[in-house]
């Protein structure tokens, strides 16, 4: 465990030598996953070790966790380029040293000119091509919004400071990890190839990069100079959105510079549940993560989990039939609450969870039935970071591309990717079947409205006191990474690393089988859980959960990387001497 000694807070103006000093000192070895990090200030846990540090600078220059927080999802943009991004959106919550907290949702929107038929063709047939891989499948993106609001309500450094470490890092380079280097090779060479920009810009003069090699991204670094001197109006008036409207009028996509002038990010009041005497504080939709977590947690208070034993197949069986109503619910009802009523009260109640435990039966797995509800695609490919300040601020903030490197689509002259994200919407009105579409009235296209999304930032507390901040990548499976981490926590006292690191199950209502990681039991586990009536699927990893806690007896805060992310680190900032 790395160890970080007081000193004393730097000023804002010497915050970029401060980054590209302690990043040289602290650079991991590749293909290593790193280790956890304790500092008694302030902790940034991410996907990505460049960015985690980027942010734990500007804590230690006297920026608080927003001011990080910003900082890192710029840096994100530029060392992480399968999710990281400006060219998307998300979600970020926040709790205040006072206990209170908010949410800014910055997830992106349908263009003006969308409808809920827009992926059917002339005679009613659903292509998956137009909803996922074309211009029309991207929606207002909404990260440069959202850290512009963010900042605008809560921040405390200046802007400036924020964004100039990202312009550095995407005009002078950094080093590629084989991990990215890879990653990006194989893109270049596949969906990037039918795009000159993309190929330009994830190739060396055509040829794929390799570990160890500079990646620097000068028309980025252009992009970002123009967010770091106007802000958002940097990114959606001006030239960076000519170039975005230019690119979609080339390549038949809907949004056009009136889209991007009306984008507005909204803060919105969190989703906030207790579980036995702990405060669970998540998104509220259009993210579906909050209210699908804390009503699983209220279905599974009833339980005594710690006598099981943790991912014993009573265990999982109950985690399982717990997580099968919430996802059963999150197809039924969340959506934009902008556009639709949704019933948030009734949802997260400890009522209605007794209501949904009235089947749940110990000894028997429920069916799934397809003529209920069925869920469409979604991408694994997002990221998440969690952040803590000395003076106890706590942000969690997940946003995302959709699929890994989004579109594929680069913005020419612009130098980022555009996301997919409307391929969150439903396929079509009616189009509900066993093969995997949806086509409920909730979650369909229309104008500004933002798309479902399964995005759980949270952050767990107790009597007053910040425990741990959490969240995770991973479609779907993002929900249920989450929930665990806090079951693990709560029920099972595990600290925030070992929290991280132990095995990951997964069901969603339909399919309607577990995920298991692989390894994560034995097949004594395996044959019981069969015998229970489920379908039982192992192999893969779940998700990258980076996550700060913090230790109850000392208030240090512990900064843990998920192993399952080789190029993820924690990075701390000393705290102020005496204050705690």
């Amino acid at each position: 465990m790395r160890r970080f000694a007081p000193q004393s807070i730097r000023p804002l103006h010497t915050l970029l030598l401060v980054f590209l000093a302690s990043a040289a000192l602290s650079a991991p070895v590749w293909g290593q996953a790193q280790e956890t990090a304790i500092s008694d200030g302030g902790m940034v846990a991410s996907q990505q070790w460049i960015a985690s540090q980027v942010g734990a600078d500007v804590l230690a220059a006297g920026g608080n966790a927003v001011d990080a927080a910003i900082a890192t999802g710029f840096a994100l943009a530029v060392t992480h380029p399968t999710a990281g991004n400006i060219g998307g959106g998300g979600f970020m919550v926040i709790r205040f040293p006072n206990g209170q907290s908010t949410t800014v949702d910055f997830r992106e929107k349908a263009p003006l000119a969308s409808h809920p038929d827009m992926w059917l063709d002339e005679d009613g047939a659903y292509s998956f091509e137009v909803h996922h891989r074309s211009h029309s499948a991207v929606g207002v993106p909404g990260t440069v919004a959202g850290f512009d609001k963010a900042h605008r309500l809560y921040g405390a450094a200046d802007w400036t400071a924020l964004v100039a470490p990202s312009v550095e890092l995407a005009n002078d380079g950094f080093e590629l990890s084989p991990t990215l280097a890879g990653s990006m090779a194989r893109f270049a060479s596949g969906r990037a190839s039918q795009y000159e920009a993309t190929v330009a810009a994830f190739t060396n003069a055509g040829a794929p990069y390799a570990a160890g090699d500079t990646w620097r991204q000068p028309d980025l670094g252009r992009t970002l100079e123009r967010i770091r001197d106007d802000r958002a109006d940097g990114f959606y008036r001006g030239a960076t959105a000519r170039l975005i409207a230019a690119e979609m009028r080339r390549g038949g996509g809907l949004i056009t510079e009136e889209d991007l002038d009306r984008y507005e990010a909204r803060e919105r009041s969190a989703i906030e549940g207790t579980y036995r005497g702990y405060d669970v504080i998540s998104m509220p939709p259009p993210s579906s993560g909050g209210v699908a977590i804390v009503a699983a947690l209220n279905i599974l208070e009833e339980y005594d989990l710690a006598s099981m034993g943790h991912n014993s197949a009573e265990y999982l069986h109950h985690v399982a039939e717990a997580m099968r109503r919430a996802f059963r619910d999150r197809a039924m009802y969340l959506a934009d609450a902008d556009f639709v009523d949704v019933p948030v009260q009734r949802l997260t109640s400890k009522d209605y969870a007794a209501w949904l435990r009235r089947d749940l039966d110990s000894e028997r797995a429920s069916i799934s039935h397809p003529s209920d509800v069925v869920q469409p695609y979604e991408s694994p490919e997002t990221t998440h970071y969690s952040v803590v300040d000395d003076d106890g601020m706590a942000v969690s903030v997940t946003y995302t591309l959709e699929s890994g490197y989004g579109s594929g689509i680069v913005v020419p002259g612009g130098g980022f990717l555009l996301n997919n994200e409307m391929g969150d919407f439903n396929a079509g009105p009616g189009l509900t079947n066993a093969s995997g579409l949806i086509g409920t009235e909730p979650n369909l296209a229309r104008p500004q409205q933002r798309m479902l999304s399964s995005m759980s930032p949270s952050i767990l507390a107790r009597d007053g006191d910040l425990v741990a901040v959490v969240g995770s990548p991973g479609g779907r499976t993002i929900i249920n990474t989450t929930l665990q981490l806090i079951l693990n926590m709560v029920d099972f006292d595990m600290d925030i690393q070992e929290a991280v690191d132990a095995p990951r199950m997964h069901h969603q209502w339909l399919p309607d089988r577990i995920r298991l990681e692989a390894d994560a039991v034995g097949s004594d586990v395996i044959q019981t859980l069969e015998e229970l009536g489920h379908i039982v699927q192992m192999g893969g990893r779940q998700g990258s959960a980076n996550a700060v806690g913090v230790d109850p007896r000392t208030g240090e805060r512990m900064g843990a990387p998920d192993p399952r992310s080789t190029d993820a680190g924690a990075a701390g900032a000393p705290g102020r001497e005496g204050e705690r």
